[in-house]
């Protein structure tokens, strides 16, 4: 009976007992999680409800929400139809298909030179009519300047490898992944690369065991990776059942080497011809430009950034900002960059940090209030049609598509996932149809519990109305 009472005095509470409503109240206590966890600002565009703040001003780390910032700023500053270029170009022209020299690939940041891309890019340099390079793949990554300690990051597991941490690049393809597909079949397990880099090797050690469940074989399962930059080798050791597949993305090799090799790799299959090394290098003044390749427009990239939660694309969208400002390191530049934006929309945000724009950072923090204001602005913008729908929708696309199923499609969520930090912010429509903004940050060692929180906070703007 006094456990009921209790319960019964902690639901019944007032509905801002602590500056918290009572539902959200209830969600951090079932959580374990302690109220100064949490910063909170709910900000009605279309509706007489008063504003909540909790926290407001306290500066927090967003996790993956401070990409809002990033995007937002790209949208204003570079503007939607933004293309990122990339370059292939030569001292010599090519004569019936033979470019007697060196080939220069220059990249300005683009963060989509995906695989089907790069392959256009290659088959287009066949169309200009080279098909036999006599000299060295040169690979100019200038444009960007990056202090390689900023890229360092405490992944949690040991995991260097993982498609996420994969640092920014100004000629970054692919996004420096790999696909490595394995299969159990009579014969044994087939193991293969997508793309096959001659520069990753592959030890398959490993032996097909009778049909079983598949449920078990992460467990079955062992790789070991050697990653010496230049070239990497996989060792997979352990045993599959019959019939069982597994797929797994992995980053390796450096950046000039995993594009160096690409290229040599796509340019075989073309039936291309190069009989020089590989090397970093500047494109010479007197070069001329083969071709360019252009990107897919900045609207379109903001989609992936936002919706899947890309660290990398955000990066390299992040240190394009920067490259009107003076200096030589590109982040401070972007951050600069970042900074007289805001200046000149009127906004101060004295607590913000921002080390590479993606959220993937221990450093970088923002307020829930000075994260919502930026919101705020942007629903009031020229671009907010593109911002908003780059936002995941809830319980139908991108990280919130397994969430909240009963408000299928009634807010535009960005997540926000470090260890210590779960953060949500967006937008919501409640149940008269008026939308709110939404910013959320749990800080805490044990924030991992804090995901129903941040659920029961979208569910009460939700359902909030006009008494």
């Amino acid at each position: 009976m006094k456990k009921l009472l209790l319960v019964c005095a902690f639901i019944c509470a007032p509905a801002h007992a602590g500056g918290l409503p009572a539902e959200i109240l209830v969600a951090l206590k079932a959580a374990k999680l302690p109220g100064d966890s949490l910063s909170l600002a709910i900000v009605p565009l279309q509706s007489s409800l008063p504003a909540v703040y909790f926290q407001g001003d306290k500066p927090s780390s967003p996790a993956s929400t401070m990409k809002l910032l990033t995007t937002y700023a790209g949208l204003s500053l570079l503007g939607p139809a933004y293309q990122w270029n990339t370059e292939i170009s030569s001292t010599v022209k090519p004569m019936n298909g033979i470019l007697d020299g060196d080939l220069y690939i220059k990249g300005y940041g683009d963060p989509k030179l995906n695989l089907e891309r790069f392959w256009l890019m290659l088959r287009d340099l066949k169309t200009v009519g080279v098909k036999e390079i006599r000299g060295d793949l040169v690979l100019d990554r200038s444009f960007f300047s990056i202090n390689d300690e900023n890229a360092i990051y405490d992944d949690d597991g040991d995991e260097p490898h993982r498609p996420f941490l994969v640092a920014p690049d100004s000629l970054l393809s692919n996004l420096k992944s790999l696909r490595l597909t394995l299969r159990a079949e009579a014969g044994g397990v087939m193991a293969s690369l997508e793309p096959n880099l001659a520069s990753v090797q592959i030890d398959n050690q490993l032996s097909s065991s009778p049909a079983a469940s598949c449920a078990a074989l992460k467990n079955k399962l062992q790789l070991a990776i050697d990653n010496q930059g230049s070239s990497a080798k996989i060792v997979l050791s352990g045993s599959m059942p019959l019939g069982c597949t597994s797929e797994r993305y992995l980053a390796l090799l450096d950046h000039p080497s995993y594009t160096a090799s690409l290229f040599r790799s796509l340019w075989a299959e073309l039936g291309g011809v190069i009989t020089g090394a590989n090397r970093t290098g500047v494109v010479p003044a007197e070069a001329q430009v083969l071709l360019t390749a252009r990107s897919p427009d900045l609207a379109s990239v903001i989609r992936d950034i936002n919706k899947f939660s890309n660290n990398t694309m955000a990066s390299q969208l992040y240190l394009s900002l920067g490259t009107v400002e003076t200096g030589h390191d590109s982040s401070a530049k972007s951050f600069a960059a970042v900074q007289h934006w805001l200046a000149g929309r009127g906004k101060t945000f004295d607590e913000l940090k921002m080390e590479n724009g993606s959220g993937l950072s221990r450093q970088e923090q923002i307020s829930a209030r000075h994260m919502a204001d930026l919101l705020i602005d942007a629903w009031q913008s020229p671009y907010a049609a593109e911002f908003i729908s780059s936002l995941p929708l809830v319980a139908l696309d991108g990280t919130m598509k397994k969430r909240l199923g009963n408000m299928a499609g009634e807010a535009h969520i960005k997540t926000g996932t470090l260890r210590d930090v779960r953060a949500a912010a967006g937008y919501v429509r409640d149940i008269n149809g008026q939308t709110s903004v939404v910013v959320a940050m749990i800080n805490h060692p044990q924030a991992s519990a804090g995901l129903p929180v941040l659920d029961a906070i979208l569910r009460f703007v939700h359902l909030r109305v006009t008494k």
